[in-house]
């Protein structure tokens, strides 16, 4: 049996654990640099290259990646009610394990802050969105991206490629890309990472119901991808 970067083989076959499509990496700085970055091309790709001594052998590798993360070794970076011993060379170094290539192709980056007591019981009142209806809106989301996306090899945006949405026939008008093109020219956002958000934007248009993203699903997006860095 031999072990690549996390993903176990035998007889050149994949475990099952090669074939799970959605997981979740807690305390992600955890894990070494290198295992993280060999996440970096399945994800660009949706291919797993595994090289052994005499072939080349390629796998299905699509897939939902969750990286979750304290903002410090302590974990009390950057809350109002608890004070961190760690250095900024110490939070720099943790967090630095996340190279920037491999963040550059994660979609949506937030900062979750502490929930407080007061907030729990505040959202005891609240209206909650159950699960059953956000799956409801979820596929319908999905639908609504497969029929627009009849004729083509895609069914999901996330599958649709940067230069398709860019292209004349399906570009959005330069009144609404206007926050992400400033962006991506002021060296806010890489190209990559511009694409990226495009694909997020036309999720969001599609959980609204709408025909094509708006200005303001252009914003949203750009937030959720920025606002870990904000």
């Amino acid at each position: 049996m031999a072990q690549v970067d996390g993903c176990l083989l035998r007889h050149g076959r994949t475990s099952d654990q090669s074939l799970l499509k959605q997981r979740s990496l807690v305390e992600a700085p955890e894990f070494s640099s290198s295992v993280l970055d060999a996440l970096r091309q399945p994800l660009e790709s949706g291919v797993i290259s595994v090289h052994r001594a005499s072939a080349v052998a390629h796998y299905p590798g699509r897939f939902q990646l969750v990286l979750a993360a304290n903002p410090c070794p302590c974990g009390q970076f950057g809350d109002p009610d608890a004070q961190c011993v760690c250095t900024p060379a110490t939070r720099r170094k943790y967090l630095g394990r996340m190279s920037g290539p491999l963040l550059d192709r994660v979609d949506i980056q937030l900062r979750v802050p502490r929930i407080t007591s007061a907030q729990l019981r505040v959202s005891d009142g609240e209206r909650r969105v159950t699960s059953a209806q956000a799956r409801e809106r979820v596929v319908a989301a999905r639908e609504r991206a497969a029929t627009r996306l009849a004729g083509t090899p895609w069914r999901l945006n996330s599958q649709v490629p940067g230069s398709w949405l860019r292209a004349p026939h399906s570009r959005l008008e330069t009144a609404t890309t206007s926050v992400l093109d400033r962006a991506l020219e002021h060296g806010g956002i890489t190209m990559r990472g511009y694409d990226r958000v495009l694909r997020v934007a036309w999720t969001l248009a599609d959980l609204d119901d709408a025909d094509h993203p708006t200005a303001d699903h252009l914003g949203r997006a750009l937030y959720l991808r920025k606002a870990l860095s904000s």
